[in-house]
Formats: C-alpha cells, sequence, structure tokens
C-alpha cells in the first residue's frame, strides 16, 4: 500500500486528525488554525505553528496536495449550539456570519487546489440542522459544483473510547470509485482504563458546586427533564466529552468516595484516545476545551487507512 501522500489540516485544532493520518504514513504538508492556544499545544507537539484564520489565505499560498481534511466548526450545526443562538435570537447554520460560512473556505480550497481527496468531520446533528436543508446544501455543494464522488456515515467512538461520541465522516473523492467506512472492532473499552493513578485533590468538586449540581438535576427531575450531571460508571463508558467542560464538570463526573471529580486534563487526552506522549501545555481550562473540540484520534486513523487503501488501489 503506498504510504506517501501529503495532507492539509485546516480547522486543525490541537492536531487530533492529523495524528490519524500520520499513522497512515501520510505527510502534512500546510495547517491552518486561528485559536491562539491550540496554536500553542499544536507546536509543542508538531514543531510547526499553524497558520491563521483560514479566510485571509489565498489558495495558492495553499500548498499542493493528495488529501484535505478538516473538522470544521461544529457549533452553528450542533444541538447545543443551535438551542444556545436560538435563545439568544441568533443565526445558526449557513446564516451563522462567522463560523456557519466556514464551509464554503473548505469548498474553496477543494475548487482551487483539487485533491484527490478530502475527509471532513462534523457533529452528528449537522445531517438533521434545519429539517436536512444545511447538508443537502453540503452535499450538492462538493458532489454537483465540485464533481466528487462522496460518502457519509456517523460513527461512535465507544468502540474504541470509553466515550459515546457520534460524529459524522464526510469521505470525498476527486475520481468515481468505491469507498467503504471501516467496521471499527469493538474493544469494549472501560473509563476506569483511563483513570491516572494519583490525582490532585483541586480536581474533587468543591461542597458548593457539587450541591449547586445536585439541586440542579433534582429540580429539573421534579420538571420530568432530564438534564442534570452525569456521574460516570467506571466499568462501563462517559457521556460525551464537550468544549463546556471546564465550567462544572457535570458531563463526566468521576465517582470519588465522597465528592465526585473531573477528569484530569490527561484523562481527557486518554478519552480522545491522544497517547500519552501528546503534550499538554497550556492551562486546565483551555486543555479541557481543547479535547472537548478535538477528534478521537483511533476513529480518524481507522478512516484514514481506509481512504489511503482506496486511494493507493487507485493509483495502481
Amino acid at each position: 500500500m503506498r504510504r506517501d501522500f501529503t495532507f492539509i489540516d485546516l480547522f486543525a485544532g490541537i492536531g487530533g486528525t492529523r495524528l490519524g493520518f500520520e499513522a497512515t504514513g501520510s505527510r502534512c504538508v500546510f495547517s491552518s488554525e486561528w485559536n491562539k492556544y491550540a496554536q500553542e499545544t499544536y507546536e509543542a507537539n508538531f514543531g510547526e505553528k499553524p497558520h491563521g484564520d483560514i479566510t485571509k489565505i489565498p489558495s495558492e499560498q495553499i500548498p499542493d496536495h493528495d488529501i484535505l481534511v478538516a473538522g470544521f466548526p461544529c457549533q452553528p450545526f450542533s444541538i447545543a449550539g443551535v438551542s444556545k443562538k436560538n435563545s439568544l435570537n441568533k443565526p445558526h447554520g449557513f446564516m451563522d456570519e462567522t463560523q456557519g460560512t466556514l464551509f464554503f473556505e473548505l469548498a474553496r480550497v477543494i475548487r482551487d487546489k483539487r485533491p484527490k481527496a478530502f475527509l471532513l468531520e462534523n457533529v452528528k446533528n449537522l445531517r438533521n440542522h434545519d429539517q436536512g436543508r444545511t447538508f443537502r446544501v453540503i452535499l450538492d455543494t462538493l458532489q454537483k459544483d465540485l464533481g466528487y464522488t462522496v460518502f457519509y456515515q456517523i460513527i461512535d467512538a465507544k468502540a474504541v473510547v470509553p466515550q459515546h461520541r457520534e460524529r459524522i465522516f464526510i469521505v470525498g473523492f476527486r475520481e468515481p470509485t468505491l469507498f467503504s467506512f471501516p467496521n471499527i472492532k469493538d474493544k469494549k473499552p472501560k473509563l476506569r482504563d483511563i483513570m491516572e493513578k494519583k490525582v490532585e485533590s483541586r480536581y474533587t468538586l468543591t461542597e458548593h458546586l457539587w450541591t449547586y449540581l445536585q439541586n440542579y438535576a433534582e429540580k429539573h427531575r421534579l420538571k420530568g427533564n432530564g438534564f442534570g450531571f452525569g456521574l460516570a460508571d467506571l466499568d462501563g463508558i462517559s457521556r460525551t466529552l464537550s468544549a463546556r467542560y471546564y465550567k462544572d464538570g457535570s458531563e463526566i463526573l468521576v465517582p470519588n468516595g465522597g465528592r465526585p471529580r473531573r477528569l484530569t486534563p490527561r484523562e481527557c487526552a486518554r478519552l480522545m484516545g491522544f497517547p500519552d506522549s501528546f503534550k499538554i501545555v497550556v492551562s486546565d481550562t483551555q486543555a479541557y476545551k481543547q479535547f472537548g473540540n478535538s477528534v478521537v484520534v483511533p476513529v480518524v486513523r481507522s478512516v484514514a487507512l481506509a481512504m489511503v487503501k482506496v486511494m493507493s488501489d487507485f493509483d495502481e
């Protein structure tokens, strides 16, 4: 199998997608990420600082490449993001002036650079946003306007990490081809497998916060709502880690013989499938945001391997 494909890493975050593709032997030739804290983490781990805002980078400044990979911003399409914007009477999806239109930046680069393939990742709700109209525009742009053969699938990472995390993966090829998403073997991961042996007391919830979360959950239970904290089963899997985890850790609380605790940043890294060699160089708050916004590395690696195999066969 050919393993020397080149790729570019757009909306790169902290490089989770890059790790997945590098595991196939592919080589990154360009990266772009506007968040300065994510740039710090990326540079610490890959030895290069990503270029900034993709909207300000002309296509001619982007190197030629075989594969474009991008986890384009998902807040305009996520259930939480849509609910928040609705409550603030703000537009969402493609009407979101700052983030929703960033998909079209990807379309611009694909149009101008014509890579052999691409992988786009987003939240599961992208398929249903605006009664499916948003996703239809995306598919029409990729298939009809740009002429790529497109495949997509929602994958739950719980087979490889102890976390229920569903994301949609959109794969496209410049030439007509057949592609099947990988059948990811269920390793039956358990949350206790990622736990650190010694954890500082500062990760234990304060009495005040723990009381607040219990009262909040009870209030919604009486209303018949399902809102509330998630006390994790160490022999099972957790809820989805989100970028808001730094606020109170409520979606994933670890039993701790009394007041529960948050996951540590390293445990969050493991929950996303990052190796322990991955450097965490930012504050806990930023680390929680970064891992909550990232991809599950082993899932990306599996999809990347399937893509590279198809592309290698095509090149022969």
